[in-house]
């Protein structure tokens, strides 16, 4: 056993360097959720108004492809790190990507810039998320008891970082509070994320030399030069396929943002399916544990649609808090975009209670029931937001604050019953051979559900507001009806798996 390790007890009772990565997370998360508090209203705001002037359908659809970007990028992040740069080395530079790609966006360079960022932070945030968690672990030695309670206290720096960042960077916005610019300044906000990143990698660069385990310098699994011809040879034809669609489509006059998101959805979309297929044929994967990918399928499905309403926090319902929110309570007035909050601020205040739950529910219902219950809060999250305009028997006006209150309560309940169960069944049923690759899946359940949104956002606005919820509520509560039937034939599948 590392004696340093076991006897580290500086933060709050657990190692010093789980506060290097506290901090840096907290720091990386507020930097990112600051910045999409704001994004969306800055590309569909008029250019008077300080915003790009898109049209709010194409702005919408980039959000969503956004986030499926940052999903996608992680399966290269995870592989780099292992492979060839460790994941101290490898959490540095997407900090660094991803500070520069705020700073891009506080520049006042219009469509260029933005592109530019969202290039950045997606190549950033893929290099830096899957490892720092992974760094986490590394803490800790096998037996540890501290382990659990540590990764608490590390989510609930990522959470922290993202409840405080939609009050912070709207605040910056609008001018400190000062009136230091009519309107809004998005450029200044934007400021403040770079700042927040930059804070978050001072800190890691100075903290991770003396407190951070000297294994995270290293690859895990260091690639030879005979391993690593294939990837290049791949890379390059995929480089070179991607080159050859874009050429074509700029021939016919077809390449614009609208068709490149619709490439990034096939994408998406195919590379889970992929992975599946290779998964189930390949003969490193022995009866069971392809017994174990097929109990694997409808979960991986119910997590993207999951996922498809809960990512929408930032998308359709930023957009009802912009045109159908009263924006006010009394004499306290807030913006749009201070809703962004309710996702972090609803993880926090439930998570205690739901750890209770499991500890102490005897006979819980097993990970495919957690899943189809989630399934139903998820839908009607959505449902609940069809509400306001059935009542009120018009989609024009504006209505009371606290209905998006109560819908994220509500997708937060399913995101209690999914998000942590998944993590932990990924893991059990992924076969050794394709161990890093099912935890790819996770994140790419995500990426696939955001890539989905990205086409069916398109059908949003207020006059749609009502069958455009009902809709996609439905269709999430009817799947998980059709689970919670399946529970125990996709159970048997998990073979000895609970």
């Amino acid at each position: 056993m590392d004696k340093q390790k076991s006897t580290n007890a500086a933060f709050f009772g657990q190692p010093r360097g789980l506060s290097t990565l506290f901090f840096t997370e907290m720091w990386e998360r507020f930097s990112y959720y600051g910045m999409r508090a704001i994004l969306l209203f800055y590309m569909y705001y008029a250019v008077t108004k300080g915003g790009l002037g898109m049209d709010q359908t194409t702005a919408a659809s980039i959000m969503s492809i956004y986030g499926s970007l940052v999903y996608l990028s992680g399966v290269v992040g995870g592989w780099l790190s292992d492979r060839v740069w460790g994941a101290r080395k490898t959490v540095f530079i997407g900090g660094v990507l991803i500070m520069f790609g705020h700073i891009a966006l506080s520049l006042p360079f219009g469509l260029p810039a933005l592109y530019s960022s969202i290039a950045l932070i997606v190549a950033g945030t893929g290099l830096l998320k899957p490892n720092v968690s992974d760094m986490v672990g590394g803490l800790y030695d096998e037996g540890d008891k501290r382990r659990d309670a540590g990764f608490s206290m590390f989510v609930f720096g990522i959470n922290l970082g993202a409840a405080v960042a939609p009050w912070a960077v709207p605040w910056a916005a609008g001018g400190f509070g000062l009136h230091l610019w009519s309107g809004t300044n998005f450029h200044a906000g934007f400021s403040l994320a770079a700042i927040g990143m930059f804070f978050g990698l001072l800190q890691y660069w100075v903290d991770g030399k003396k407190y951070l385990s000297k294994d995270s310098l290293y690859p895990n699994d260091p690639i030879d030069r005979e391993s690593l011809k294939p990837i290049i040879t791949w890379t390059v034809v995929g480089v070179i396929v991607l080159a050859i669609i874009l050429g074509l489509l700029a021939a016919m006059g077809q390449l614009n943002i609208t068709n490149v998101i619709n490439i990034i959805t096939v994408i998406a979309i195919a590379l889970p399916i992929i992975y599946f297929i290779m998964m189930l044929n390949s003969k490193k994967v022995t009866k069971t544990e392809r017994s174990r990918v097929m109990a694997y399928i409808p979960l991986f499905i119910a997590a993207a649609i999951f996922w498809g309403i809960e990512e929408s926090g930032s998308v359709v319902l930023a957009l009802f808090a912009e045109q159908r929110t009263v924006l006010h309570i009394g004499s306290w007035h807030f913006a749009a975009a201070n809703f962004q909050t309710l996702n972090p601020l609803f993880i926090m205040i439930l998570t205690p209670f739901f750890v209770w739950l499991w500890s102490k529910w005897k006979k819980q219902p097993s990970a495919p029931g957690k899943f189809a219950a989630g399934m139903v809060f998820a839908g009607l999250s959505y449902m609940w937001m069809a509400l306001p305009g059935i009542i009120h028997g018009t989609t024009s006006g504006r209505v009371s604050p606290f209905w998006l209150v109560g819908s994220w309560f509500i997708v937060e309940i399913a995101e209690m019953l999914i998000s942590p169960i998944g993590l932990s069944v990924t893991t059990k049923l992924a076969p050794k051979a394709f161990q890093s690759q099912m935890m790819s899946m996770w994140f790419l359940a995500d990426s696939a559900g955001q890539a989905v949104n990205a086409q069916i956002v398109k059908y949003y606005s207020s006059s749609t507001e009502i069958p455009y919820f009902l809709t996609i509520g439905a269709v999430s509560v009817v799947f998980g009806l059709i689970m919670f039937c399946f529970v125990k034939k996709i159970h048997a599948l998990m073979e000895g798996v609970d």
